[in-house]
């Protein structure tokens, strides 16, 4: 069977922040013909949902509701004649560079020069938890909850009900108590497994008076009750062992992301082991000649602004690959130390820019007030310095690119750590 052959400079997959702003990007940049393909109905990713203020300040340079910040990052690239299809998903690599891509009007192979990944992360299910117990109706994650509220307008009573837990305590948990109250169900607890709630103080403190939400911390999620609705669930507190059985019809799975990285795996790309999304370097190249990733299918999961300027960085560096610059082929390798899950960028190639807003992104996994960073190469120690902000799990902690300034490339892996 003969299938459409379709051309383009760089096919784009995922129209969130990231994925929209990188083809803007390069349309301004001069590439003439840039394709962004989503799978949703609607493009503009993630925030097209979340309907509350707080997006748009480091890339717009003004405060945005989601939707809000979502409709202005489609406008712009329809200002600029991106090419940008909805309903429309990547199901196959056809070449190194070309997808097979299904939409409503049939299958497609697009012949591409470049392709940015930008499919972004999703919260883990309750089956990829492992939480036992009962299998009710009512157990949600914040993206479905927000799916359910902003774009079916649906309210307590059904789906959603009048008394919920919120299991997680991250910036996009707060995010789901403002939605369960706006669908009219109360927030009675939210949980966390850490000694401190992963969120910013700020934010606790508001969420904690305003929205008078308690937060039990040290508190482990062990099991859901209930038969056709959820009726309780038991809760377990990891410093004393103790159980106790708390009542309530909904709860919400927050935070605890993993990278839309299906794409990435069929095509063969390096993986980093840790945060589980592509390989990368400052560029923002995978492993594969031609193919860069951009936004939360790297650093799952930082904030909608912040995916938006790896957009931005990573069309400078694919309009550079289409004008003929080489890859360096000498790498060295980052990786996590005591303190740290994951590093991104994983790579430092010598003569390569400095990677988005001059900053290694990495997840803590125990709580510092003020960490100490150390960067070693081998058993010499590149840089060691005391940040003036705090390390907490469950929010990215961003690293100056200038304590890497020592690193000899080609010279063994670099471990990055915090005390």
């Amino acid at each position: 069977m003969q299938r459409t052959v379709v051309q383009a400079d760089v096919l784009v997959v995922g129209a969130g922040p990231a994925g929209l702003t990188a083809a803007t990007a390069l349309r301004e940049a001069g590439v003439d013909s840039v394709m962004v393909i989503e799978r949703e109905t609607d493009a503009g990713g993630i925030p097209r949902h979340s309907d509350h203020t707080g997006y748009g300040l480091r890339d717009l340079r003004r405060v945005l509701t989601g939707p809000q910040y979502a409709r202005r990052l489609v406008d712009q690239a329809k200002d600029w004649r991106v090419d940008l299809r909805t309903s429309t998903m990547a199901t196959d690599w056809a070449a190194d560079t070309s997808l097979f891509v299904t939409g409503p009007g049939g299958r497609v192979r697009v012949e591409a020069r470049a392709v940015i990944l930008a499919t972004g992360a999703r919260e883990r299910s309750r089956s990829a938890r492992m939480v036992p117990g009962d299998r009710p109706s009512g157990v949600l994650t914040t993206g479905l909850l927000q799916s359910l509220v902003h774009l079916r307008h649906e309210r307590a009573g059904g789906l959603i009900g009048t008394r919920a837990v919120v299991i997680g305590a991250e910036l996009v948990s707060w995010s789901a108590v403002v939605t369960l109250r706006e669908a009219g169900c109360e927030t009675v607890l939210m949980t966390s497994e850490y000694e401190r709630p992963e969120s910013y103080a700020a934010f606790n403190l508001a969420g904690r008076t305003a929205l008078r939400v308690p937060v039990s911390t040290s508190t482990r999620l062990v099991r859901i009750i209930g038969r056709e609705r959820v009726e309780a669930v038991e809760l377990m507190r990891l410093d004393t062992g103790a159980r106790r059985i708390l009542e309530c019809d909904t709860v919400v799975l927050t935070g605890d992301w993993v990278p839309d990285n299906e794409l990435a795996r069929v095509r063969g790309l390096a993986i980093d082991a840790e945060h589980r999304g592509p390989l990368v370097d400052t560029a923002l190249r995978t492993s594969a000649a031609g193919i860069f990733a951009a936004g939360n299918l790297l650093h799952p999961v930082d904030t909608a602004d912040v995916a938006a300027l790896d957009g931005r960085h990573v069309a400078v560096q694919v309009t550079a690959w289409l004008r003929g610059l080489a890859q360096p082929t000498e790498s060295t390798r980052v990786v996590p130390g005591a303190g740290l899950r994951w590093v991104v960028p994983g790579v430092i190639r010598p003569g390569d820019p400095a990677p988005p807003r001059d900053r290694v992104l990495a997840w803590p996994t125990l709580y510092r007030p003020l960490p100490r960073v150390i960067v070693e190469q081998g058993s010499v120690i590149v840089a060691s310095r005391r940040l003036p902000w705090p390390a907490s799990p469950g929010r990215v902690l961003r690293l100056p690119w200038g304590l890497f300034g020592g690193v000899r490339p080609g010279e063994g892996e670099v471990t990055v750590s915090i005390t």
